[in-house]
């Protein structure tokens, strides 16, 4: 009898071990789950301020150079200021130099200004010319792209022009070569003449003004994505 009361207390005492091990074993998965997730987010965490610290450097060094350039630019513009060629041109007495350069490059496709400035100025005032015809293609402003930074004019933005001119040779010679001297940058994309008689001939012209969109420069918000 005693020795059936010891096996039944040793089976009891080996299932209450069996469920206190089960019981810690769980407690154990548990803690180490909860571990394991805190880690990664905190790994997570660690390499999104990385990125964001690095973003913030990124920006902290642009401010920095354009402040470095500030001068260098204030020093050209300088420069350009006591330039006695830009000066020699100037469209009004009261501009500073430098608005030669912007004169010549406008910020916008201005078709408008463009028709004016040929009509009352580069074909006008010459002895023996005649305007005959003068048609300036509009551009939609909404439409124009920004085509970056060059030095070729072939990649500015452009607007078509074309007129129609009666004089004599003279009269021709020096419209274009009002057109050449003009400080709006000009290319002349094709050119006719036909005899009109003995004295007179008609000059058809196609030819195309740049202009150079403005730059903004502006600061920006941006989301950084874990």
């Amino acid at each position: 009898m005693q020795s059936k009361d010891a096996s039944i207390r040793k089976r009891s005492q080996i299932a209450k071990a069996n469920r206190m091990m089960f019981l810690w074993v769980m407690i154990t998965s548990v803690v180490v789950g909860f571990a394991l997730v805190g880690s990664l987010f905190m790994v997570q965490k660690l390499l999104f301020n990385e990125k964001v610290l690095s973003e913030k450097n990124k920006t902290i060094a642009t401010l920095n150079n354009n402040n470095n350039n500030i001068e260098e630019l204030k020093s050209q513009i300088r420069v350009l200021d006591s330039n006695s060629a830009l000066s020699s041109i100037k469209s009004d007495p009261s501009d500073q130099p430098v608005q030669v350069i912007l004169d010549a490059l406008p910020s916008d496709a201005n078709s408008l200004a463009l028709g004016a400035s040929l009509q009352t100025k580069l074909l006008n005032n010459i002895n023996g010319l005649t305007l005959d015809a003068l048609q300036v293609d509009p551009v939609d402003s909404e439409t124009s792209i920004d085509l970056g930074v060059s030095s070729a004019l072939i990649d500015q933005p452009s607007i078509s022009f074309r007129f129609s001119v009666t004089g004599s040779e003279t009269a021709l010679k020096e419209a274009l070569s009002k057109l050449e001297r003009s400080i709006r940058s000009i290319d002349v994309v094709s050119l006719r003449i036909e005899s009109k008689g003995t004295d007179s001939s008609i000059m058809t012209v196609q030819a195309k003004a740049y202009y150079e969109p403005a730059r903004v420069v502006e600061l920006k918000d941006k989301v950084v994505k874990p």
